[in-house]
Parts: C-alpha cells; sequence; structure tokens
C-alpha cells in the first residue's frame, strides 16, 4: 500500500475522532457534572485548539491531527478531576469568565453566519449569471431550479408556521420577516442588483431558520435525565451511552452548529476570489491569491477552525430553547439588513445579466 495514502487514511481519521470527541464530551460535562465544570472543559480545549492552530501555522505538519487526539481524554479527565471534589476558586473564576465571554460573543457568531450566507447566496447567483451568459439552455435550468428552490422554501416555512409562530411577538417577526424578504427581492429585480438565484439561496435560508425557530424542543430528553451512575454490569453501561448518544444530544444544537460551520467553510473559499478582478489589474504579475488582503483572514480562519468549532458549540449548547429561538430571528433580521445595504450599494446590473434576472 501506498504510504502516502495510509498517513491520509491515518490523518483524517484522526480528525474525525477529534470531531467526535468535542461534539461527545462537551454535552456530556454539562449532563453529568455541572455548568461550571462543562464551562472549564470548553475553555481547556479551546487553549487547546488555540496551541494546535498556532503549531498548525508556524509548523504546518499533518503529523499534529494524529498528536492532538489523546488529548481530549485527558483534558475531560482533567475537568472530572477537578470537579469530583471541591472545585478550586481560581478555576471557578476561570470557568465564570469564560462563560461571560462566550455570551458576549454571541452577537459576533450571528453577525458571521448572515454575512456567510449573504456572501454563499452571492456566489451562488454570481456562478448563475455567468452559466446563464454562455446558453439560454442553462438559463431555463437556472429558472427550473430556482422556481424548485422558491416552492421548497415556501412549503418549508408553511410547514414550520404553527410551531415558529407560536406567540403574537414571533408570528409579528415571521410576516415582518417573509414582508421584508418580498420587498427586497422585488426592489433588487427594479434596480437589477440581485438575480432569482440570489435571491431564491436567501429564501431557503429564511426557511431554515423559521423552522429552527419552531423546531420540536421535546423531541429530545433533558441531559440529566438520561444519565445514570456506572453500574458494574457492562451491559446496562453501554444501554447508557447509547442512550445518552440518541437522546441527549441535542438536535436543534447539532443541525445550527454544521449549517454554521459548513457556511462559515465555503465563505472562507470565497472570501479570497472578493476583489480579484481589481486586484489583479493592479499588480499584473501576481498569479496567486496570497498577497491578497482577504487570503490573511482565509488563512486565519481555516487555521483556527478548530477553535472556532469549540467556541461555537459552547455558546449553543449554553442557550437554552427560547434564547436559541430569539438568535435566530435576530439571524434573519441581521441578515435582510445587510441584503438591503448590499442592494442599495451595489453597482447596477449589465445588459445581459438583465435579460435574465428578471425575466
Amino acid at each position: 500500500m501506498n504510504p502516502w495514502i495510509l498517513w491520509s487514511a491515518v490523518s483524517h481519521t484522526a480528525r474525525l475522532s477529534t470531531v467526535l470527541q468535542i461534539l461527545l464530551y462537551l454535552p456530556l460535562t454539562l449532563a453529568t457534572l455541572s455548568t461550571s465544570a462543562f464551562l472549564l472543559l470548553s475553555l481547556l480545549l479551546s487553549a487547546h485548539s488555540l496551541i494546535h492552530g498556532t503549531l498548525i501555522l508556524l509548523w504546518g505538519s499533518q503529523a499534529l491531527s494524529v498528536m492532538q487526539v489523546p488529548m481530549h481524554p485527558f483534558v475531560l479527565l482533567v475537568t472530572f478531576n477537578a470537579f469530583s471534589q471541591s472545585v478550586h476558586p481560581m478555576l471557578a473564576t476561570a470557568a465564570s469568565w469564560w462563560g461571560k465571554v462566550l455570551t458576549f460573543s454571541g452577537p459576533t457568531y450571528v453577525a458571521m453566519e448572515g454575512l456567510s450566507s449573504l456572501l454563499f447566496a452571492q456566489k451562488i447567483g454570481q456562478v448563475g449569471k455567468e452559466l446563464a451568459d454562455e446558453a439560454e439552455s442553462y438559463q431555463f435550468a437556472i429558472l427550473i431550479a430556482s422556481a424548485a428552490a422558491y416552492v421548497v422554501a415556501a412549503w418549508w416555512i408553511v410547514v414550520a408556521y404553527p410551531a415558529a409562530a407560536t406567540s403574537p411577538l414571533s408570528s409579528t417577526l415571521l410576516g415582518v420577516a417573509l414582508t421584508a424578504f418580498l420587498f427586497l427581492t422585488v426592489i433588487g429585480f427594479r434596480l437589477r442588483r440581485t438575480n432569482i438565484v440570489e435571491s431564491s439561496m436567501l429564501s431557503l435560508f429564511l426557511a431554515y431558520n423559521i423552522w429552527l425557530c419552531g423546531f420540536d424542543q421535546t423531541s429530545f430528553l433533558d441531559p440529566s435525565s438520561s444519565y445514570a451512575p456506572l453500574l458494574f454490569n457492562i451491559l446496562p453501561h453501554l444501554q447508557t451511552l447509547v442512550n445518552f448518544i440518541t437522546n441527549t444530544l441535542p438536535k436543534p444544537v447539532l443541525i445550527a452548529l454544521f449549517y454554521r460551520l459548513t457556511i462559515l467553510q465555503f465563505a472562507s473559499r470565497i472570501l479570497p476570489t472578493i476583489g480579484v478582478d481589481a486586484w489583479e489589474s493592479d499588480d499584473p504579475s501576481n498569479d496567486g491569491w496570497d498577497g491578497r488582503p482577504t487570503s490573511t483572514l482565509t488563512r486565519i480562519l481555516l487555521t483556527y477552525r478548530q477553535l472556532i468549532f469549540v467556541m461555537v458549540y459552547s455558546h449553543l449548547l449554553l442557550l437554552d430553547p427560547a434564547s436559541q429561538v430569539w438568535w435566530r430571528w435576530a439571524n434573519i433580521m441581521f441578515t435582510l439588513l445587510l441584503w438591503s445595504v448590499e442592494l442599495v450599494v451595489s453597482p447596477d446590473g449589465d445588459d445581459v445579466t438583465a435579460k435574465w434576472k428578471v425575466e
């Protein structure tokens, strides 16, 4: 077997093991110990991820992904040992301050998700525009796909409406969001500053967030109710572990975490392409994108993505269902506000785009 293939398999397995350990250890600590223990574990995992990302930035060896695997069980054992007896005041203070950091960083995560979602929708719209410029057959396919996206988004919103609009305020916010989206879409078409692909992607984003606002919070059990002390018989203990994994891991949190990290990953790949034409015109000899300003931000996001993963996951686990719903509405309104600003400041569409984006 090729050594490179073997090492690549080991490296990817180590990365997957790291993700699974973080996904399990944080809610496990929150369920079995306390919020302070959870915050301490989150702090230790974040510190480790910061060191790991810095070593990748300086060293860049793939061996780091394998070397860090034993660290997560070690950090978990340290946390359980620290809270097995009386907690040291310094650890309690550090956990408390870390909780405040996670709480105050909530708006940043919402802004990053909204901005990344809008950036992704605009990139898809740009790709659709380029395809539409090539042939009329592509225009027809794009129209069909966009219409399907609108239908799916509308169906998704109708299905989620009874659970999402459970109070007069939430019903009002839902109506405001849908009205604002429709008005912005019409204004964007009228000004020729958007297209149906971008609008259909944003309609799916809107439907996804409305669905999360009404996600059935009773579909999973309370973490503390699924935990049982260790038993001498291994079979009941394994059954307890299976019950914990299937019932305790918060499904809305996992869905939100997956979307947030995925859209950030896409946005980090799109950022280096922003302003590429202007940058190349200023420096025709520059064939790569390493020197562009957006490449620095992309490199930071990709290097410290494990730290972002731990912090975003920890923040989502700290939120109660009601807080998650209001952050969802804040995300919707912020994204629509960004889109409205973009429609105002962006240049007018060209003649070719105007032929298909409003027809």
